[in-house]
């Protein structure tokens, strides 16, 4: 009888953590995807592109500014910065936790940034932290933080 109980509690076991890690490895590759487009959004300055990736009472953090809040916070400032700045940024992704509801994705950034005012492009690489969450079963980027790494 114990033999029995064994035969149909291991594997049931293992279908059951490796579903789960599959489904991990789902939800970490789907919150990255939205980290990967926040970049290209950036590079190429499309704003609606950008806000897509956003939840609609999203809050972003910037180093050196106030802090933007909700998505007509975050049009005001984005707006702002394509206005003045182009940016060629690549992203690498450092680390990703995700639970059920929320993801927090670890990244630098390297690479131009242009200075629309005086033409002049300086390197320049950022760190940042992305906390994200599900909407309607989508991840989207609730608050956003980031700073120069120099």
């Amino acid at each position: 009888m114990k033999n029995s109980f064994f035969k149909v509690l291991l594997p049931g076991t293992f279908i059951f953590f490796g579903q789960e890690l599959a489904a991990q490895t789902d939800h970490k590759a789907a919150a990255e995807e939205v980290v990967h487009a926040y970049f290209e959004a950036l590079n190429r300055a499309d704003l609606s592109g950008l806000l897509e990736n956003f939840a609609s009472d999203a809050v972003l953090l910037p180093s050196a500014a106030s802090t933007a809040k909700g998505i007509e916070g975050l049009k005001a400032n984005y707006q702002y910065v394509f206005d003045n700045f182009g940016f060629n940024l690549r992203e690498t992704i450092e680390s990703v936790v995700v639970t059920r509801d929320h993801a927090i994705v670890r990244s630098t950034s390297a690479g131009s940034l242009l200075i629309k005012a005086t033409g002049e492009e300086v390197q320049d690489n950022f760190r940042e932290v992305f906390v994200l969450k599900k909407v309607k079963n989508n991840w989207k980027i609730d608050t956003y933080i980031y700073n120069q790494s120099k």
